[in-house]
């Protein structure tokens, strides 16, 4: 019985037709005569009923169906009883009165109901994902992802990309996290690696000519893992030659509003807000800040230098800065949550942290009488504090004090609820700083990757030392706080690239080895060229408004990189490992 029609399919204009339904039983409701079942498929589900009165023997067959047997069912359409009708469903006005079953397969007990969005527990979700995966929100999540990308392809071919695939068994790099390795049976000794991105390929084919790349990619990182990660992740990877800064921005927008329109039916505004990376520093104490709320930072060290409280007096004197943010309705907040607050600040870098509650006119603080009413009420007044607010303060160095704010404005705001729903609020951040010192390995890093170009007007700084101040043409495109991708326009003269990696502490022979064949290209007429990488697992986290990034992945990792369906990572055979030179360690 090859089915006529998906379980979504049928309406009014199908009463009388004769039909043939396959999918899994989603329910069953047993009326002490009429039997009911939810039958379901990928499209949808439809009402099928057993009339014990038309057929005796067919409503005893069926008595033995339960949740998720496979069956297929002949019958006619007939529309439902008035008073029964399911608006819930887009069938909800027919059921198909069943003349013929046929079981096509059975189910063991389930160690959880699918045919409900309960919480069950993670483990047992990825033990069983492929019963996880029949769950209505997880199929929905997987659906939107298919769409997605049907839309992304559509609308980068309008855009004359080329879809182009680049080497997933690749050249170990540097490119900030630890690679995958897989040993070569062929070069005993050697590795591939697997990619990290498509970086140094993609900007092979800006030197080979074909201007507009894109590959919807997978990319791999052995790194610690958190619940917007995995050690695979696919990402949309961009790269045009002959661009600037706004052609890449215009793209991207134009992009996420059509995805936005043809699947969430929302309008998202374009062009979406920029702001220097300094400016989102100082105004929120973070690289990606969220701008559905606003508690911005506030210097107010001037105010604060008025006051006798010694702490100020401290930091000011060491250079340091008083900065200040006011939380909406915090001054509910009871002392239990206001000490796990400063605790948090101290775990977060910060040496303490100063919190004032504004009560009719008045102010309530452990070091209120410190701080003295002029201070407190033109704290009050700068900050535009109202009845009710909570004011924070941090005194240390400007970058400690922005970063613990930055922090404590992100939990006030899910503490206090002030995160509106379904809204999203994107922003490119730019001119992040070209290089990070690290004072632990007393060396320059890439604070993106080694291959973005510097700002035309900082490039003075390369050559008298002052590598702090160079800022890159490097961007973020962020969205509700998280980082949805990034992109930069990229080095294309050799010289230029060579004295990078010289900054960055490599060697000839590092070079060499590691970023000859780059190199090498760029001598034969490399274009200026730049690009982006979206993380399309983050983007369908969001759009799905889900818990984790493994709720839109289909075969996902734990957290400790496991597969509880498969058992990956597992040991193999010592005979492979012969094969491949390797030996196991004890």
């Amino acid at each position: 019985m090859k089915r006529t029609h998906t379980c979504e399919q049928l309406r009014r204009q199908d009463i009388g037709s004769t039909v043939i339904l396959n999918g899994w039983v989603h329910s069953r409701r047993d009326h002490g005569g009429l039997l009911f079942i939810d039958l379901r498929d990928r499209a949808g589900i439809t009402q099928v009923v057993f009339n014990p009165e038309l057929n005796k023997l067919l409503h005893e067959a069926a008595q033995a169906l339960r949740n998720e047997f496979v069956i297929a069912a002949r019958g006619t359409v007939q529309q439902r009883p008035s008073g029964t009708e399911n608006p819930k469903l887009s069938t909800g006005e027919i059921e198909v009165i069943v003349s013929e079953l046929e079981v096509l397969n059975t189910s063991k007990p389930l160690p959880f109901e699918v045919n409900e969005d309960t919480d069950v527990n993670e483990e047992a979700r990825l033990t069983y994902r492929y019963l996880d995966l029949r769950r209505a929100h997880m199929r929905r999540n997987l659906v939107l992802r298919s769409q997605v990308y049907n839309i992304i392809r559509s609308f980068m071919e309008r855009e004359q990309f080329l879809e182009l695939e680049t080497p997933i068994l690749t050249k170990s790099t540097p490119e900030g996290a630890r690679d995958y390795l897989v040993p070569s049976r062929v070069h005993p000794g050697n590795f591939f690696a697997l990619p990290q991105s498509p970086q140094l390929f993609k900007q092979l084919l800006m030197v080979a000519g074909f201007e507009k790349y894109y590959q919807i990619a997978r990319c791999f990182r052995d790194e610690d893992l958190r619940k917007d990660r995995q050690p695979e992740f696919t990402q949309l990877d961009i790269e045009m030659s002959f661009v600037d800064e706004e052609e890449i921005f215009s793209l991207i927008e134009r992009l996420l509003r059509e995805i936005f329109l043809h699947t969430l039916s929302i309008d998202i505004p374009v062009p979406f807000a920029r702001m220097p990376h300094a400016e989102a520093m100082s105004r929120y104490g973070s690289d990606k800040p969220d701008l559905r709320y606003g508690m911005e930072i506030h210097d107010v060290s001037a105010a604060a230098a008025q006051c006798p409280f010694q702490v100020f007096k401290n930091t000011l004197a060491n250079q340091g800065k008083v900065l200040a943010i006011r939380a909406p309705g915090g001054g509910e907040l009871s002392l239990k949550e206001l000490d796990d607050l400063t605790q948090a600040a101290i775990g977060w870098g910060a040496k303490g942290l100063v919190w004032v509650k504004v009560l009719d006119g008045d102010f309530q603080s452990p070091v209120k009488k410190h701080l003295g009413q002029e201070l407190l009420s033109r704290l009050s007044a700068d900050l535009q504090a109202v009845n009710g607010d909570l004011l924070l303060l941090v005194a240390d160095a400007p970058k400690t004090a922005a970063q613990v704010l930055g922090q404590l404005r992100v939990n006030l705001a899910e503490r206090l609820r002030l995160i509106p729903e379904h809204v999203f609020r994107f922003l490119w951040v730019t001119e992040f700083p070209l290089f990070q010192y690290s004072a632990e390995e007393k060396r320059w890093n890439s604070e993106h990757h080694p291959f973005t170009a510097p700002v035309e007007a900082d490039r003075p700084f390369l050559d008298n030392g002052d590598f702090g101040r160079v800022r890159s043409r490097a961007y973020d495109l962020v969205v509700n706080g998280t980082e949805l991708g990034s992109g930069s326009i990229r080095i294309h003269r050799q010289d230029l690239q060579e004295k990078i990696f010289n900054i960055l502490g490599l060697t000839e022979e590092e070079i060499k080895i590691k970023f000859g064949f780059l190199l090498e290209a760029f001598q034969y007429g490399a274009p200026p060229h730049g690009g982006i990488a979206p993380g399309l697992d983050r983007l369908l986290t969001l759009m799905t408004n889900s818990a984790s990034i493994r709720d839109v992945v289909a075969f996902p990792k734990t957290q400790k990189a496991l597969c509880p369906l498969t058992g990956a990572p597992s040991a193999v055979a010592p005979e492979q490992l012969r094969e491949l030179r390797l030996r196991m360690q004890e």
